[in-house]
This record gives C-alpha cells, sequence and structure tokens, in this order.
C-alpha cells in the first residue's frame, strides 16, 4: 500500500464548522469527497465550491448511506458529524435528547465505521478518521458528551487493535475548543454561549482541525498516527487554580 492510493473520502456533517473545511481541505488535495450531511442546500453550495459528491441523509440512516457507499467506495472515512447536547450539564436534557447524543455521537459512527471496513479489507486499504474530543480524554464539565467521546475514544484505540495486519489505519482527532456553530447548537441560548467564556481566548480555526487530518491521512503508509489532541494556545485542561494560603485574606 502507499498513500496516493487512498484517494476516495467520505465525511460526514460536512456542511458546517470541521466538515466543511475537511471537504474543503480533501477536495483541494485532490481527494474524491462524498459529503455527507443533512442540510441539501449547503450541500448544493458545497459541491459547486469543490466538485464533491454528496448524500443528504442524517448519519442514523444507515440504509440509505450503505447504499451510497456501495457505488461510491471509500477508502476514506472521516467519521465528524456529532452534537454537543450535554456540554453544560446531563439534567439539561429530556429522554429524546440523551438518546439522540448517544445514536449521533457514538451509534453512528460505529455503525458507518462497520460498513466501511469489509471493502476496505477487500482491497487491502484504508483510512478510518474519528472526530473525538478532549472531553473523551480529560475530565470536563459533559458527562454525557464527554461520555460518548470517551466511548469514541476506547473504539478508536481497540478497532486499530482489530485491525492489525490489514493496512487499515486508524486515528482519532481530540480537538480542545473550535470555532464553529457547534456550541451555538449545542446550547440553544447565544447568553449561556458567552458566559461559557468562549470569547476569552482565540479558538482553533476548523481549518486546523483539517490539518491535522490531513497530516495523518498523508503520513508514510508505515506510520499509523493513533490520536491527535490538539487544543488553542491559551485553553489547558487541568483541575482549579487555588490561592496559596499566605495570599488569602
Amino acid at each position: 500500500m502507499n498513500a496516493p492510493t487512498l484517494k476516495k473520502a467520505v465525511v460526514t456533517g460536512a456542511t458546517s464548522g470541521i466538515g466543511a473545511a475537511t471537504s474543503k481541505a480533501l477536495s483541494a488535495a485532490g481527494f474524491a469527497v462524498l459529503a455527507v450531511a443533512r442540510r441539501e442546500d449547503r450541500l448544493r453550495s458545497l459541491a459547486d465550491e469543490t466538485g464533491c459528491a454528496w448524500v443528504a441523509a442524517d448519519v442514523r440512516d444507515t440504509d440509505r448511506i450503505a447504499a451510497e457507499f456501495e457505488g461510491f467506495q471509500p477508502d476514506i472515512l472521516i467519521n465528524n458529524a456529532g452534537v454537543g447536547h450535554g456540554i453544560t450539564g446531563l439534567e439539561s436534557l429530556d429522554a429524546a435528547g440523551i438518546q439522540e447524543a448517544i445514536d449521533i455521537n457514538l451509534a453512528a459512527p460505529v455503525q458507518l465505521t462497520a460498513l466501511v471496513i469489509p471493502g476496505m479489507r477487500e482491497r487491502g486499504r484504508g483510512h478510518i478518521v474519528n472526530v473525538g474530543s478532549i472531553a473523551g480524554l480529560h475530565t470536563l464539565i459533559s458527562a454525557l458528551y464527554g461520555g460518548a467521546k470517551s466511548a469514541i475514544h476506547r473504539f478508536s484505540q481497540n478497532l486499530r487493535f482489530e485491525l492489525r495486519g490489514s493496512n487499515i489505519r486508524v486515528t482519532e482527532i481530540c480537538p480542545g475548543r473550535v470555532s464553529s456553530e457547534f456550541y451555538q447548537a449545542a446550547t440553544g441560548d447565544k447568553d449561556k454561549l458567552e458566559a461559557m467564556g468562549r470569547s476569552a481566548i482565540r479558538e482553533l480555526q476548523p481549518e486546523d482541525i483539517a490539518d491535522a487530518i490531513l497530516f495523518a491521512l498523508r503520513a508514510p503508509p508505515h506510520v499509523n498516527v493513533s490520536t491527535i489532541e490538539l487544543l488553542p494556545t491559551e485553553q489547558a485542561v487541568g483541575g482549579v487554580a487555588i490561592t496559596p494560603i499566605e495570599q488569602r485574606d
């Protein structure tokens, strides 16, 4: 296997944020892209800009997507689609919201990965990229979202072991704060969004994540970039900052 043979990429959640940036970056780099998202108007605009193929589908509609995969025969899958339900706390959600978060953030990537593996095995090459989160690696205030992303982390690690010897690589991308529609959609509340302090730091841009994905895809065939954790320079994961005793009133 050599890197140039990997040329047909599926990108989910392709019409905004990381997904849109990745679709554009891959198209510009010469990859054939199949963009998957729900908003047909945005898919048409993306196709006009990049020349990508597209399918308007919810990532949970695996039957619809399976039919598209059969014709496209992807050798790269970018599991990017996700929702941020619960990033401000579990009790803010009802039962439907909890189930939707599990279905989109965890079940759908697993289902889509299962769809592409047989073809990749048959062709003797492939690359699966799961867009996780630092919430899946570290303790944050997001029990449901972080729990699902933590499962994606373990899924990625175990899948890599399952696929050893197959020439199918597995990469997990774990971003910190990214400037996109994600937080607005997750909170549904502009005031809550500002209260999270997003404006206090210079966030990552979707293009930064797309560059990380391209880096992993372009690695030499004998190199598997397993996990990339990337954060804004001003963001760090840690505990509480405590004032030393001698400085307290």
